[in-house]
């Protein structure tokens, strides 16, 4: 978790609210002490589907099924 003093929160706002949206929590201080949390919404499911939509334009897929070229032994493990 993240602190962060309020007099940055009110120069980052538009940043900060992004971060917690993906997911991380603030807290909030003045004058050294902590006086709020800020969370992400309970929307987790969205955004776990926003996230992988992302990660899937570029990930490289490759196939896991098929049987390799090469010969093993499991007691060689």
């Amino acid at each position: 978790m993240e602190t962060i003093a309020v007099s940055d929160l009110r120069a980052n706002i538009t940043q900060i609210l992004k971060e917690i949206y993906l997911g991380k929590v603030i807290h909030i201080t003045s004058r050294g002490k902590v006086i709020a949390k800020i969370v992400p919404p309970d929307n987790l499911l969205e955004n776990a589907k926003e996230k992988l939509l992302e990660i899937g334009k570029t990930a490289i897929l490759h196939d896991i099924l098929s049987p390799i070229d090469e010969s093993w032994n499991m007691m060689d493990i």
